[in-house]
């Protein structure tokens, strides 16, 4: 397979994949992604070939979206108010994270973009309380620069995150994004099946249970995902982007992501993250699980 130089660091070149032409390796991952296209299944996998085909899928909750902004920048809040309310979406605001708090547990609403620098309560503290009132998508909003914040956001479990300043188109899009990945139902293919194994390395797909070496091992539901993606498809050398695509559901995104959850499943599962021997990185493409 061209460039299939391994390399174990994260270093894979975003603009090479994007400019990579379609090849005979690229109709063998579609097929992959296709074995989960039967009828009535996600249109999370679905929206996979979504970017090779060009198509878009948006699927909104029935009525009004419910929106809950959390920001104590008013400005930021009245801008992005008016952007959200044009666009068809039920907006409340709050200015703190006890607000938050408070706002969310009488009525939990579909969607909150949450900045995380806000007076009282840091906006980590408010996420990790709302979530134990139910699964709610999170935007996480954050200052230019802010890279810790960023990382932190995606290892908490922030479905997304967006820096400052900001366009209201692009906070938008993203809403929509979330909102379509949240509507969908969790992919057969990656939820259903047989166990997976790779030497001492077990998953329980149906169970959602990880084994090392007979020991438990607690993943994320997105870092479980992306393993059962990657271990039911072993050699296979996948992009950044059609990762984004069939775990997340995201048409764009940041590379961020993936890298990030690359790293944390080798925390978990590599004997050595440093010189990982399960969970590989292609020079130029993307990442394989070792055949």
């Amino acid at each position: 397979m061209p460039g299939s130089g391994q390399h174990p660091g994260d270093g894979t070149s975003v603009e090479a994949c994007d400019a990579a032409r379609f090849t005979p390796a690229d109709h063998m991952r579609r097929h992959l992604l296709e074995e989960c296209l039967r009828p009535n299944h996600s249109l999370k996998i679905r929206s996979a070939l979504g970017m090779l085909r060009g198509e878009r899928h948006t699927i909104l909750p029935v009525g009004k979206p419910r929106i809950l902004v959390v920001d104590d920048d008013a400005t930021v809040v009245e801008v992005l108010s008016r952007y959200l309310d044009r666009e068809g979406f039920e907006v409340r605001s709050v200015a703190d994270g006890n607000a938050a708090l408070e706002a969310a547990t009488r009525d939990l609403p579909d969607l909150i973009v949450l900045d995380l620098m806000l007076p009282e309560m840091h906006g980590f503290d408010v996420f990790r309380r709302i979530r134990l009132m139910g699964r709610v998508p999170v935007i996480m909003l954050t200052a230019l620069g802010e890279e810790e914040d960023r990382v932190g956001g995606l290892e908490v479990g922030a479905d997304d995150y967006v820096t400052k300043p900001f366009s209201p188109r692009e906070v938008t899009a993203r809403i929509k994004s979330v909102l379509n990945r949240s509507a969908a139902d969790v992919a057969p293919c990656l939820t259903t099946g047989p166990t997976l194994r790779a030497g001492d390395l077990a998953v329980d797909v149906g169970a959602r249970r990880v084994t090392l070496a007979g020991r438990q091992i607690v993943l994320t539901p997105r870092e479980q995902d992306l393993l059962v993606l990657l271990m039911r498809n072993p050699g296979v050398v996948f992009r950044r982007e059609e990762l984004l695509e069939a775990v997340w559901g995201w048409t764009y995104g940041d590379s961020a992501t993936i890298t990030v959850h690359i790293r944390r499943l080798r925390e978990k599962l590599e004997p050595e993250p440093s010189n990982p021997v399960r969970i590989l990185t292609v020079w130029g493409v993307g990442y394989q699980f070792a055949a």
